[in-house]
């Protein structure tokens, strides 16, 4: 029974690069994309499904989860994906490129696993590897909209970490450097110019290969140029004197 992958952002960068590399292990794949020929196209290639949509919209999600369904039967693998660069400037306000940004980089996210979750279930399990950033886990002032959204599907990535796992689902995230993609395709001549490394997007889909199959839920895979990718650590924070636990909070219903 071949594993079935189901990836957002698929039509370029990291997205399409992840496609291959788990087209060539043998998983069928679904591609979303906003951009219809890129996904068509890569579905060609790789014999996959193929679905153009925008996952800042619920319905996106919904559709390409019931597509993997009718078309494989199964999901095994999501790989959310999609996402933007910011550039929203707070002294210079554009309320509509903000709400697209996080549309795209947080909605999609919530959007994406909310609706996998059911199949991968009723699949017997599997796994959900969220395209973060390094900018999900410093401060990047080049970019705060951006930084915020990352900072967002982090700290979702670790919150659900063990509810999904009781679920035999495990959800992680990579965290990749400056990425040789459309994302940053305008500043590559001042990388190339300071010297300054890139990952490639090959780089990133092995990451994003390994992060599928750690034990781990809840990982998160730092990806930097010339270096193994590693789990990144928080320090921790402090507790209250005494060293008392925190009660579990069940969720109210309304």
């Amino acid at each position: 029974m071949s594993t079935v992958a189901l990836i957002t952002g698929a039509a370029s960068g990291i997205g399409a690069a992840t496609a291959r590399r788990l087209s060539a292990a043998g998983a069928r794949c679904v591609l979303v994309d906003l951009d219809a020929e890129g996904a068509e196209r890569l579905a060609k290639e790789i014999d996959g499904a193929w679905l153009s949509a925008d996952v800042s919209t619920e319905e996106a999600s919904l559709e390409a989860v019931a597509l993997a369904e009718r078309r494989y039967g199964r999901l095994d693998l999501v790989h959310l994906n999609a996402g933007m660069t910011g550039r929203v400037d707070l002294a210079d306000f554009d309320l509509a490129r903000y709400r697209q940004v996080v549309g795209v980089n947080m909605d999609g996210v919530v959007f994406g696993a909310r609706a996998a979750v059911p199949l991968l279930e009723r699949s017997g399990g599997g796994a959900i590897v969220v395209t973060a950033s390094l900018a999900g886990l410093v401060g990047f002032a080049g970019d705060p909209i951006y930084t915020m959204t990352k900072h967002a599907v982090v700290g979702l990535v670790r919150a659900l970490a063990e509810p999904l796992a009781a679920r035999n689902i495990r959800i992680s995230a990579v965290c990749p450097g400056f990425t040789d993609t459309p994302l940053v395709a305008a500043a590559r001549e001042m990388f190339t110019s300071a010297g300054f490394p890139l990952l490639t997007a090959e780089d990133v889909a092995a990451a994003v290969e390994s992060a599928f199959y750690t034990d781990t839920p809840g990982t998160l895979l730092v990806v930097q140029p010339g270096r193994q990718p590693v789990p990144y650590r928080y320090a921790g924070v402090p507790g209250p004197a005494g060293g008392q636990r925190p009660p579990k909070v069940e969720p109210q219903a309304e």
